[in-house]
């Protein structure tokens, strides 16, 4: 067994088939879901986005090959750039603008979930900010694949459904399941990776499940 698909097997199977039952993406194909949570969602993927290229800095900062060096910093630019083009077009069907994104503020599972990211890829080896990392690349990957066979009869939801379901995000995700498979890690490197793998996970759930609920700061 590859060590991605042992990852993913421990720490994100279960997780998966609860965010494709998830109403927030069963939302999306239907139409059903409200604009709101959409709006929410987009809001808040824009300051992740943000984040996650700073840990994919990181990461690109500790590989220890040249191309996977290349590979995380192109991906940490990439981050941006969907932020700025795919968010921006949302955005003006939405309604916002950027600064109601800034206004926004990041939200509390949000937050938690960026301070995580960024402490396992700035403290951790570099074997544990890959496993850190990868959910978000592969969950987004195999949920857009699985929302393209459904497609949206909501333009909006059918735009971000078609960029994760795209045969060149699909390219990005199994370069970097490769750079994982290749890793060389101890017992006890392992089972941290297997932890932070399956904590950042159950992140990405949570993540949609706030946006379904447009959780906000019980206080302040």
């Amino acid at each position: 067994m590859t060590f991605s698909s042992e990852l993913w097997d421990r720490g994100a199977a279960s997780v998966y088939d609860e965010i494709v039952r998830h109403p927030f993406i069963t939302g999306l194909t239907d139409g059903t879901l409200d604009h709101d949570a959409f709006r929410y969602f987009i809001v808040q993927d824009s300051h992740y986005l943000r984040a996650y290229s700073r840990a994919l800095s990181l990461v690109a900062g500790r590989a220890l090959d040249e191309d996977a060096v290349s590979m995380f910093a192109l991906h940490a630019a990439n981050a941006i750039a969907v932020e700025r083009e795919l968010h921006t077009s949302l955005l003006e069907s939405l309604g916002l603008t950027t600064a109601d994104v800034e206004a926004a503020g990041s939200r509390p599972t949000t937050t938690a979930y960026m301070s995580y990211l960024t402490a396992v890829c700035a403290t951790g080896t570099y074997a544990e900010a890959v496993a850190a990392v990868l959910p978000c690349y592969w969950i987004y990957r195999d949920v857009g694949r699985e929302l393209l066979k459904r497609s949206s009869p909501d333009p909006m939801y059918r735009k971000w459904i078609e960029t994760y379901g795209s045969e060149e995000f699909d390219a990005v995700v199994e370069s970097v399941l490769a750079v994982t498979d290749a890793l060389d890690v101890g017992t006890a490197e392992r089972e941290r990776c297997h932890q932070h793998f399956a904590t950042t996970c159950r992140y990405e759930w949570m993540f949609w499940d706030a946006a379904y609920h447009q959780l906000d700061w019980p206080v302040g």
